[in-house]
């Protein structure tokens, strides 16, 4: 499971940024995967409207958005920390906030669905210096319409007042034992999923349609993940295609070697796909092999059934 963790404060080390780690840590200490994002301190250009993204699907803003959108849509989890600045989230995230108009077009305009987005969940936490009776109205709609626009269900949120001076979070009678409950309340279920990798040569391809078929039927009780023996740069454009025929999109989706697949655990399950004697046999983890073409260099009409034999498979795995 990976859960990411989007700081939003300038202070690095502030109340905000300690009720995140507070979070993030319980759900390491579950057995999740978490990384957090500071994001006041990355380069995250503001929206300028162009509308290529409702047009493209893709917004061309060249910063380090590019970096997060692949992260968005690998999150089992999402939780977005904030502060309150005149009512409303800081400028630094509502960048972030603003620039995930790409997801959400994708999503309503082109009518793709996020093969991960069935059980993806999202989760706020917000702290304000004012005890004012809305103050967190308006940041709690904004972060229920960015979790929307990521493909994550609004799980709920955590919000305390009056929390001013470096400090003060930790000196709430609650704040910090209210982060580590809910972290297990959202974290356990989905960590004690089985687990199945599937495998080939360069994860551009079959073993990336195996995953997100997996993810979309079965997500709630299988985590799927895919690895590459031998990854290339990028996944399969005639694969994408073929997928967004099914209305599933398969963007922001990055190859990875069989290494980086266990780094942070090892599965129950894998399943090759065509790496054969080039992928490493992991002791005590048991193994399938599915004989299905290789895709490389094929036309579309081969690509469509190959992803339709991987899907039908899919649907047969039993765990």
């Amino acid at each position: 499971m990976f859960v990411l963790g989007l700081q939003g404060s300038p202070r690095t080390e502030g109340n905000t940024s300690i009720l995140l780690s507070t979070f993030l840590n319980a759900a390491g200490g579950l057995g999740a995967e978490t990384m957090c994002l500071d994001v006041a301190h990355m380069a995250i250009a503001p929206c300028e409207e162009c509308g290529i993204c409702e047009k493209q699907g893709f917004c061309p803003i060249d910063d380090d958005m590019q970096q997060i959108y692949p992260l968005l849509r690998s999150a089992d989890l999402i939780v977005m920390a904030t502060p309150i600045f005149f009512y409303g989230v800081t400028a630094q995230i509502k960048a972030l906030i603003d620039r995930s108009q790409a997801l959400w077009a994708r999503k309503y305009i082109h009518k793709l669905n996020d093969p991960g987005g069935n059980w993806r969940h999202g989760f706020f936490l917000s702290l304000g210096a004012t005890k004012g009776k809305d103050l967190f109205e308006g940041v709690s709609l904004t972060a229920k319409y960015f979790f929307d626009a990521v493909s994550a269900h609004f799980k709920g949120s955590l919000t305390y007042r009056q929390i001013e001076e470096p400090g003060d979070i930790r000196r709430h009678p609650t704040a910090l034992a209210d982060a580590m409950e809910k972290a297990k309340a959202l974290v356990i279920p989905s960590a004690n999923r089985k687990k199945v990798l599937f495998t080939c040569i360069g994860n551009s391809c079959r073993s990336q349609m195996a995953s997100a078929f997996t993810q979309c039927y079965t997500g709630d009780r299988i985590e799927a993940d895919s690895a590459g023996s031998h990854p290339t740069h990028e996944i399969n454009p005639l694969m994408i295609e073929a997928m967004e025929d099914r209305g599933i999109d398969m963007a922001f989706r990055r190859p990875k070697s069989i290494e980086q697949a266990i780094r942070h655990g090892k599965p129950d399950l894998v399943i090759s796909m065509g790496c054969g004697e080039t992928c490493p046999l992991l002791p005590g983890i048991s193994y399938q092999h599915w004989s299905v073409p290789d895709s490389a260099g094929r036309p579309l009409e081969t690509m469509r059934r190959i992803r339709d034999e991987i899907e039908e498979r899919v649907k047969r795995l039993n765990l």
